[in-house]
This record gives structure tokens, C-alpha cells and sequence, in this order.
């Protein structure tokens, strides 16, 4: 592979550029959302800070607005004399730029970068007169507000009702050096404000009923917030270009520099070609999209390949990443709009409709979405995405078998509404022929109209469209002069039949509407009473199987069909059942466990499978799998019917981990009491033998040295009782011990002892335990001394040395133990090993089980004590703020380091100081 090698003209413009900009001043700008956020003061703040260090800091102006702790700022700094101008029969004090570059300080302040110069001055700006000290080679540090950008003064004066005259261009705050943001929220700067440290009082109250509400501060500050963001981000990028051949060619970041994307997808050919171009278009910016299909009263009654499509155009945005999501409203591009600026989208990804002959007629009666967007959003972006010619097919988004029969019913069901309008005229004709003796023309027309309004009410749009029709022909032909006829006498009856025509229609179409929105908020409805229904439900239930009853039922009264929770065992894997419905697929649902994804059903992995399989993640972990087979397959690809499934999971989760949680305290609430009365009952016996078992070591230990000694036997038994008592005397001293250190009685005399007294006082107190045994010790002779206090750290190496003699070493065996020692940079390490069989078999990983409470090996069956011994060396250990571990020793047997914080020690008075104070 040939190395890749930087430009030459790109080196040479690089180096110029650098060139350039050292023969200038850097330029930093303190950067607020609005006056009073401390720009002033931090700027002053770090003048102080570099005027200490050593630089030379002038204050060219720098306005305080009345405010004393930033005046008193300014002590100490030289301040450089205003510039008088005469203005209109006044003077005006102005900033001296001449006397500025002539002090040529290293560093100079100049506050309100947008200040217009008064006439007179060399420039009309103040920002100018900053351009050209840093063209001198001054460093310049100077503070603006985000409304006096010039690109977003009129957005902000959109939010604050203010628009103001004094403007920067963007170049200079994309110039600076360094941007500094001073930040504050927006209900700090409403209490300064209203504690006088922005405004004077009525100036005050006065800004917080306009400029200073609320809303508009924390508007501002996001501005401000974005506007940094931007200028880092290009620093960022521009550093990547100029070591893009150095450290960040390997790693180099995506920049999200944009809003997000809102992608209008529909039954229209070309739907899939806008949501992949919205793909890319979000790709390339880096920034979020969603994808949202409206249905409106006209698009519910489309064929149910057309609703095939478009939710299989949804399934496709979803695979690309995007949030999907299905409207409901009687006008798509109010309702775009709407969930755009919800969405806090910035551009609208839009397909151009397709060309046919009246399309301009048409548009002429109804304008395009993207026009109608224009109009209602002039400031939204909006990318229209033309057609391509051949337009692949999307795969149906369910497999044909899956497909129910929801949109699929017979020819009757189809056109049965329509036959219904068409029985309702003819009855309504039926019914008015007999009144025409009665009524006036006029009243038969309301007849006829009340037919319209009950089919639009139970039938529909389109059956009242046709009973509209169907009424005016029959009012013509019937009641007209001459009847039968369709013939008219006189020509204003065209008038009533049009109006007639024209008020069916509209009441057709609005009646539609109200049905939709109607329909529309039941669904909602329900929806929500669902989940109201079942978190009332689950938050009665105690116990884990109550939520799985209560969790199916709820999921199959919404989606119908099927609905099973597959939980966890003990070792947090998914537990499978021994039976199982027909169809459900323990390997999917251990896919979608371990991976936290949905699978099956409607989802891009095994979508054959009739079932999908939703795991039920809970804030801590995923506690197991809901598989439903719902009634109708198609509900699972409407994003409102996955959200509202992903919600009844996840409550039914959470109930789950609650349940769970509240069997562990249980659990712990009863280990504590059965540990608190088990130690209790242990020291209380304890204390109570310990005075005749005492008494009974003594007596055997004075038989075992009687004079004159006692025959073989007697000996014999005495040394027995005397071996017998001292390993029990042991025993309650352990228990004792355990007992204190749990209730924290014990407390630690800490002194600087030495590592080698402490290890031959615990080997010599471990004499009777080690018999036969030897104990070797490799002590360097420099170890420095050591805080600890010495009779616990004893009865830790003591305990180690009997463990070792019990469980580690042969009393044939002529190996001895070893102890060691050492240091490092912050730990003194003390290591007891053996050369018998190490650590129980099976331990490996779990070394930490060994201390604790009454814990011995598995095959120690026939050595005697109850596992108190290391258990108390971890108490003691941990109380040093130590650690103690255990592992296998290398070459065979086991060992167990101590290790204890070594602590430098303190500096001892010298020798002729106590002759000094005499």
C-alpha cells in the first residue's frame, strides 16, 4: 500500500495561513445569551488572573452598568482614558483607538463589541476598531451578546419581541481565537435581575415583563448554546485538517451540526425513495430523523395493498433508523407541521407528486403539501425529493400467510354501505312522494338532506357523497315540475339542485370527519385506559406470578390472540417451560433475551415465526421475554400499536423488578434479624462458658505438670482433656471475637510496630497449633515500620498459621511454612503459604467465599473448627482498611496475602531539642 502524502499546495496555504495569524492578536470573545449572565465580570475575572501572571493588561472600555462588584474588578488594572468627541452640542466618551495602539499593551480589554462609534470616530463600529488591533498584534478580549449576531437577530427578535440595531457579523465570532460561553439559567439571571445587579430597579421591572421573561431567556440560551457548539465544532474540524496525516486520520468524529429530519411517507409512489434519501440526508448531517405517515378521513378507506405499502415504507425508515410514527387529522400538512415543530424538526423531507394530466387543474383547487408547508412554515426548510423512474418493490412487510384478513372481506362487505345509501334515498323518496300534497318543495328538500346527514353519520364519506348524489336525481325525476321527467320548467330549480348537490357534500364530508376524529380519540382512549388499567393492576401485585397473570391478560385483551412471559431462573437465564403454545420458538425468544431486541413477527429477524417476542428490559436488567401471537399480524406494523406493546412491556417489566426487589429486602430483612440474634445467642453462651472452661484449661494444664507425675495412663488423658479444653477455650475466644468486631465494640490502637516482632509473636503464640511444623520467615532486614495495632494484626497471622497447619501441611511432612513480606509504593504485604493441597477443589474464581462466616472447604470433613478463623482475619483486615486474598500457591499448596496501607512515617524531633528548652 503506497503512503498516503499530504499536499504540497494544501502544506504551502497551511504554513501562510499559520504565518498570518501569528503576526496577529488573538482575539477572545465572551460569549452570553443576554446582558447580566457575568460576561463583563468573567472577562475582568481573568484580566486579574493574567495581570498577576505577569502581563501587561490595559482596560481600553469596559462598561460596569452601575454594577459595584464588577467596578471594584477593575482595581488595579490601568485603565486607558476615554475619547472625547463633541456630538450635537454634547461630548461624547468614546474609546481611544489611537492611544490603544499606541500603548500596544500585550492584552487589551474592549468591552460591547456591537457598539456603533459616535460620528467623528475612524470607524463606524466598534468591532472594526477591534479588527485593526489585531492587525497590530494586540490581543483583544471583548464581549457581545447573542442577539447582536447579525444571523440571528431576526430569530431572536422573533422569540423576544425585540429586534436591536447595533449587529456583529458572523466572521468575527467565527474569526475569534477563543470563545468563552458564560452561562447561567434563566431563573439565576431573573434573581439578579431582580436584586438589582443587572438594571436599576425600575429599569428592572420593566425588562422582566419583555425582554426578560422566562421563555425568552431560556430560548436565548439554547441559541447561545447551539452558536458555541457550532464555533468549537469548526476549531475541531479545523485541527482535524491541519493533523489529519498526524493522530486523528484513524479516529476522526462525525459532526452533528443540524437539526433533525421529518420525512412525510404515504401510499404515493416514490415514498420509499424519499425515506432512503432522508437516510442519507440525516446520515450525512449526522443529526436524528423520524419518519410519519398522516391519515386523514380521505386515505382511511384505501385498498389494502395501498396500506400494505405504506406500512411497509414505515417498516423500511424504521430499519433505516429512523422514529416512526401514524397521525390522525383532517389536514396533512397541518398536521406535518405540528409534529415538526414537536419534534423541534428544522427540515421536511417531502416525495414530489406524480405528474398527470389535471394536475394543474388540480393544484389550481388545492395546492401541493410542499406548497402548503411554504405558506404555513415560511422559515422551515424543506427538501422535495423527485421521483425515480423504476421504483424497486418493497417486500410486503408481512410474510403472505401472516397477512389477516382485516382489509381483505368479501364484495358485499366492500359496497354493502353503499347499497345502504342507495335503499336509504329510495326509502327517503318513498317516504316524501306521499307529503308533496302537504309540503312545499322547500321542505322536501330537508327531508332530503336528512337522509345525507344519517348516511354520513353511520355510513361514511363516500356512501353520503352517493346518497347526495342519488337525492338531488331524485328529487328532480319525482317532485320537480314536470315528474318523472328529468327535465326542468324552470331554471332557478338548477340553482336548488346545486346548492342542494353542494350542502350534501359538505355535510358528507364533515360528518366523515367527525366520524374520523371520533374514531381516532376511542382508540386513543383505549389505548390509555389499557395502560392505566394495568399499572393499576400491577402496582396491587406482590408476587411474581400475579404480574405474569395480570401482564398476559392485559396484553391479550389489547392485541387479542395469544400472550406468554417467559422469566428468569436463578443464574439470570431465560427459564423455558415444558409446555409451550403452538408456534412459539424458545430459540427466538433467547435471541431477543440476550440481545434486548425484538424478534419474530413484523421485525427483520425471523419474521416467519408467527409470534414476536418483546424482552422485557427493566431499569436494571432484563428480567425475561413477552411473546404475543396477536389476532391481526398487521397491528404489530403501526408504530402506535409497537409503542403501546413496548409500553405493557415495560410496565409489566418494571413490576416485575419490583417484586423482585422487594423479595430480596425481605430475604435481607430476615438474614439481618436471623444474624443479629445468632450472634446474640453466641456471645451470650460464650460469656457464660468461659469462666468454667477457663477454669477447666487451667485444672487439665496443672494435671498434665503434676508432681510426682501421674501413672502413663492418667497422663495420657490428662493431656487429652488438656489438648481438648484449649482448642474449645479457642473456639469461644473466636466467637467472642467474631461477635465484637460485627457490632463494631472492638476498636484499633494503632502504633508503628515492626513487621518482624509481629510475625515471631504470632509464631511463638502458634506453637501449641504448628506441633511439629517449622515456620521459615523472609523478612528484609529494611522494611520500614508499620501502622497497625499489633495484638489484632498477631491474631491474624496466628489464625492464618493454624489454618495452614489444619488444612496446608502433613505433621509428617518436613516442609515448613513460609511467611514473607514486602512493600511497594503504597501497601506492606505479608504472605502465609503452605505446600499441601491448595485451595478446595472448585474454588477457583470464588477464593472469597473461603472468609466467610462458618465457611470450610469440602474436604474437611474430619478437621475440626467451624470456619470462624479466616472470617475474623478479613473483620480485622478490612477494619486496618486492608484487603486479605487467597490463591494457589506456585509449585502447589495455598497462600494468603495481607495486605495492610503503609503510610509514610512522621518526622521525629531531633536529639538536642529537649536540651534546648531547658
Amino acid at each position: 500500500m503506497s503512503e498516503a502524502r499530504p499536499d504540497p499546495d494544501q502544506l504551502l496555504e497551511q504554513f501562510r495561513e499559520e504565518d498570518a495569524r501569528s503576526r496577529k492578536g488573538k482575539l477572545r470573545i465572551y460569549f452570553g445569551a443576554s446582558a447580566g449572565v457575568g460576561k463583563t465580570y468573567a472577562m475582568l475575572s481573568a484580566a486579574q488572573r493574567a495581570c498577576a501572571a505577569g502581563q501587561n493588561v490595559l482596560v481600553g472600555v469596559v462598561e460596569t452598568h452601575g454594577r459595584k462588584e464588577t467596578a471594584e474588578l477593575l482595581s488595579g488594572l490601568t485603565v486607558l482614558p476615554l475619547r472625547q468627541l463633541p456630538y450635537r452640542g454634547q461630548t461624547l466618551a468614546e474609546f481611544d483607538l489611537d492611544a490603544a495602539l499606541a500603548a500596544h499593551p500585550d492584552v487589551l480589554l474592549v468591552d460591547e463589541l456591537a457598539h456603533s462609534n459616535a460620528q467623528g470616530s475612524r470607524h463606524p463600529k466598534r468591532w472594526q476598531d477591534v479588527q485593526e488591533l489585531l492587525d497590530a498584534g494586540i490581543d483583544v478580549w471583548t464581549a457581545v451578546n447573542v442577539q447582536h449576531l447579525e444571523s440571528l437577530n431576526g430569530t431572536v427578535g422573533a422569540i423576544t419581541g425585540i429586534r436591536v440595531n447595533e449587529t456583529v457579523p458572523d466572521t468575527v465570532l467565527d474569526r475569534a481565537d477563543e470563545l468563552v460561553l458564560v452561562d447561567v439559567t434563566a431563573d439565576e439571571l431573573l434573581t439578579r435581575l431582580k436584586a438589582g445587579k443587572v438594571y436599576v430597579p425600575q429599569q428592572a421591572e420593566r425588562a422582566t415583563q419583555h425582554f426578560f421573561r422566562k421563555g425568552n431567556l431560556i430560548a436565548l440560551r439554547e441559541i447561545a448554546l447551539r452558536r458555541t457548539a457550532e464555533h468549537v465544532g469548526d476549531d475541531v474540524r479545523s485541527y482535524r485538517s491541519k493533523h489529519a496525516q498526524a493522530t486523528l486520520a484513524a479516529t476522526a468524529p462525525t459532526w452533528n451540526t443540524s437539526g433533525a429530519l421529518l420525512v412525510c411517507v404515504g401510499p404515493y409512489a416514490g415514498a420509499e425513495h424519499a425515506v432512503r434519501s432522508a437516510a442519507r440526508l440525516a446520515s450525512q448531517l449526522n443529526a436524528a430523523w423520524h419518519a410519519v405517515y398522516v391519515e386523514t378521513p380521505a386515505l382511511q378507506h384505501r385498498s389494502a395493498q395501498e396500506r400494505d405499502r405504506t406500512l411497509a415504507v414505515l417498516k423500511l425508515a424504521d430499519e433505516l433508523g429512523a422514529s416512526t410514527a401514524v397521525l390522525a387529522g383532517n389536514d396533512i400538512a397541518i398536521e406535518l407541521l405540528q409534529h415538526a415543530q414537536s419534534l423541534n424538526c428544522a427540515t421536511l423531507v417531502v416525495g414530489r407528486p406524480q405528474e398527470r394530466p389535471w394536475s394543474t387543474l388540480w393544484r389550481a383547487v388545492r395546492p401541493t403539501i410542499t406548497r402548503q408547508l411554504a405558506t404555513l412554515a415560511p422559515t422551515l426548510d424543506i427538501v422535495e425529493v423527485g421521483n425515480t423512474e423504476s421504483v424497486r418493490k418493497l417486500a410486503p412487510a408481512l410474510r403472505p400467510e401472516a397477512q389477516d384478513e382485516e382489509h381483505t372481506g368479501s364484495w358485499l362487505e366492500k359496497w354493502g354501505r353503499y347499497l345502504w345509501a342507495t335503499g336509504g334515498c329510495l326509502l327517503t323518496t318513498l317516504v316524501a312522494m306521499p307529503m308533496l300534497r302537504w309540503l312545499d318543495l322547500a321542505n322536501i328538500v330537508m327531508v332530503f338532506l336528512l337522509c345525507v346527514v344519517l348516511v354520513a353519520v353511520k355510513l361514511g364519506r363516500g356512501p353520503a357523497m352517493l346518497a347526495a348524489v342519488l337525492s338531488v336525481a331524485s328529487f328532480d325525476y319525482f317532485f320537480v315540475v314536470p315528474r318523472f321527467s328529468f327535465a326542468v320548467s324552470d331554471v332557478q330549480y338548477l340553482i336548488t339542485f346545486a346548492v342542494m348537490l353542494l350542502v350534501g357534500l359538505t355535510i358528507g364530508q364533515l360528518t366523515a370527519h367527525l366520524r374520523f376524529s371520533a374514531k381516532v380519540s376511542a382508540s386513543r382512549e383505549r389505548r390509555a385506559q389499557a395502560l392505566f388499567e394495568l399499572a393499576r393492576d400491577l402496582s396491587a401485585a406482590l408476587q411474581t406470578v400475579q404480574v405474569v397473570e395480570l401482564g398476559e391478560a392485559a396484553v391479550q385483551r389489547t392485541f387479542g390472540g395469544h400472550a406468554r412471559v417467559l422469566l428468569t431462573d436463578a443464574s439470570d437465564r431465560l427459564a423455558i417451560p415444558d409446555k409451550l403454545p403452538e408456534g412459539l420458538d424458545p430459540s427466538i425468544a433467547d435471541w431477543a433475551f440476550h440481545n434486548g431486541q425484538r424478534a419474530g413477527l413484523a421485525t427483520s429477524t425471523l419474521p416467519s415465526n408467527t409470534w414476536q417476542y418483546v424482552p422485557l428490559q427493566a431499569p436494571m436488567r432484563i428480567r425475561g421475554v413477552l411473546a404475543l401471537q396477536p389476532s391481526h399480524a398487521r397491528w404489530l406494523l403501526i408504530p402506535e400499536q409497537v409503542q403501546q406493546l413496548e409500553t405493557l412491556a415495560r410496565q409489566i417489566a418494571i413490576a416485575l423488578e419490583r417484586v423482585h426487589y422487594v423479595d430480596v429486602a425481605q430475604t435481607a430483612v430476615v438474614q439481618m434479624e436471623s444474624e443479629r440474634l445468632r450472634n446474640t445467642l453466641l456471645a451470650a453462651m460464650s460469656h457464660d462458658v468461659r469462666t468454667p472452661l477457663t477454669a477447666l484449661v487451667g485444672l487439665s494444664e496443672s494435671l498434665t505438670k503434676a508432681e510426682p507425675p501421674l501413672p502413663r495412663v492418667q497422663a495420657a488423658t490428662a493431656r487429652a482433656l488438656f489438648a481438648e479444653a484449649r482448642q474449645l477455650s479457642a473456639l469461644v475466644t473466636n466467637l467472642l471475637d467474631m461477635a465484637r468486631l460485627q457490632s463494631g465494640q472492638i476498636q484499633l490502637h494503632k502504633d508503628w510496630q515492626s513487621t518482624e516482632e509481629v510475625v515471631g509473636s504470632a509464631i511463638r503464640a502458634a506453637r501449641h497449633s504448628l506441633g511439629t511444623l517449622t515456620v521459615t520467615t523472609a523478612i528484609p532486614a529494611d522494611l520500614p515500620l508499620a501502622e497497625f495495632d499489633a495484638v489484632l494484626m498477631e491474631r491474624v497471622l496466628v489464625n492464618l498459621l493454624e489454618n495452614a497447619a489444619k488444612y496446608g501441611s502433613d505433621p509428617k511432612d518436613t516442609v515448613p511454612i513460609e511467611i514473607s513480606a514486602s512493600t511497594t509504593t503504597d501497601a506492606l504485604r505479608i504472605t502465609v503459604r503452605d505446600h499441601g493441597p491448595g485451595l478446595p477443589a472448585g474454588s477457583a474464581g470464588q477464593e472469597h467465599v473461603l472468609f466467610e462466616k462458618f465457611t470450610r472447604g469440602q474436604s474437611e470433613s474430619t478437621t475440626r473448627g467451624v470456619g470462624l478463623g479466616l472470617a475474623i482475619c478479613k473483620a480485622i483486615v478490612l477494619a486496618h482498611k486492608g484487603s486479605i486474598t487467597a490463591s494457589q500457591a506456585p509449585g502447589g499448596g495455598a497462600q494468603f496475602t495481607v495486605s495492610l496501607p503503609l503510610t509514610p512515617m512522621p518526622e521525629l524531633p531531633p536529639p538536642e531539642s529537649s536540651q534546648n528548652t531547658r
